[in-house]
């Protein structure tokens, strides 16, 4: 028989799930863990709303338990903290993102590369080493092994900074890893949403030259003068995406809608990589020919591991990089995905956790 998730654990904890396919979000009673000796405790201030989320608590890629409470880029304030652990205290500011942990010992999590790792345990919804699901930070309190736990600067601010835990390294990642992180280099971002403002951001705090590819085009105003582009596209104008043949060392593709992408592997210049980090759901209609010519890489890049993170989170604070976000309190939750299905807000909802879960 299964353990409601109220009583799994000895630690009561209040957040808001879902129950069904609809993905409708309600209060529930449930339990974390008893902090353990490795283990952070923390009080959950805020809490981004990523669109995995979304698709998460609808069933839309076929692995949803029930009930679902989504939420991985979550920050707050540690309330406890185990005999053991070295790197926190009490009342110190803290963030979790993708991942809460993972095997430890393959040669992924050695790399420190455990985004990679087989036995990676994500946020929410995924069985943890226990055999008891994982919930996210639409809850007011978290736990979690200390390694797992990202250290918050001090002058990065908590609500436009939590969503970083997710689109900014999602961003970051790919740009070193691919060397797109050198002044003077020249980057496209595909797609100016949240993932793609924060990649401009990025992009720019690096030194690159930037150009922004869009299918709307009256976010060039948005790509020019707020985020500081160098450069703006009408993907939908042939004209234009013929005169950017040749022109980019690298794109950062964050779209998650079916799109072509050909026209952006012919944007490279030779030995150019062109990265997704968005998921359209379509397969990919893509010619070796494209490819094999000029020696181009298409690849895919998700997260990054703990201490790139941690070097994306000090980066972002010392560039004074930030999400643009909507502050939302929880109970505004479903109105903020139904915004999100129609791409209506620039660029991140974030949940004031701390404010409004009333217990």
């Amino acid at each position: 028989m299964t353990t409601s998730p109220e009583f799994e654990h000895p630690i009561k904890a209040y957040g808001y799930a879902a129950r069904d396919t609809s993905g409708m979000l309600s209060p529930l009673t449930f339990s974390r863990r008893a902090t353990g000796d490795k283990d952070v405790r923390f009080k959950v201030l805020y809490c981004g709303i990523c669109h995995s989320d979304l698709h998460y608590v609808r069933n839309d890629w076929r692995s949803t338990s029930y009930p679902a409470i989504p939420g991985h880029e979550i920050v707050g304030v540690v309330t406890e903290v185990g005999s053991n652990v070295e790197k926190f205290k009490i009342g110190d500011k803290v963030g979790v993102g993708c991942l809460v942990g993972s095997c430890r010992s393959c040669q992924s999590c050695a790399s420190d590369y455990e985004q990679d790792c087989l036995k990676q345990v994500q946020t929410f919804g995924v069985p943890n080493f226990d055999g008891t699901q994982t919930y996210g930070g639409y809850s007011d309190q978290m736990v979690a092994d200390e390694h797992f736990v990202l250290r918050w600067p001090e002058n990065l601010p908590l609500d436009s900074g939590a969503p970083l835990l997710c689109a900014g390294i999602t961003t970051y990642s790919p740009l070193r890893y691919f060397e797109l992180d050198k002044p003077g280099t020249k980057v496209g971002v595909v797609g100016l949403g949240g993932l793609g403002h924060v990649a401009v951001k990025m992009a720019k705090a690096f030194g690159a030259e930037v150009t922004v590819f869009s299918t709307t085009p009256a976010k060039e105003k948005e790509a020019i003068d707020g985020l500081k582009a160098d450069h703006f596209i009408n993907s939908k104008d042939e004209h234009q995406m013929q005169a950017a043949r040749g022109t980019l060392d690298g794109i950062i593709d964050t779209v998650s809608g079916n799109h072509p992408i050909a026209p952006l592997l012919n944007a490279l210049t030779p030995h150019g990589k062109l990265v997704l980090v968005g998921l359209p759901e379509k397969p990919l209609d893509v010619s070796a020919f494209s490819l094999i010519m000029g020696r181009k890489t298409l690849a895919g890049s998700s997260i990054g591991g703990l201490k790139e993170t941690q070097e994306m989170l000090d980066f972002a604070a010392k560039h004074g990089i930030t999400a643009d976000i909507e502050i939302i309190p929880i109970d505004y939750v479903n109105t903020a995905m139904k915004r999100l299905l129609k791409s209506d807000v620039r660029y991140r909802f974030v949940i004031d956790v701390g404010n409004s879960i009333r217990l």
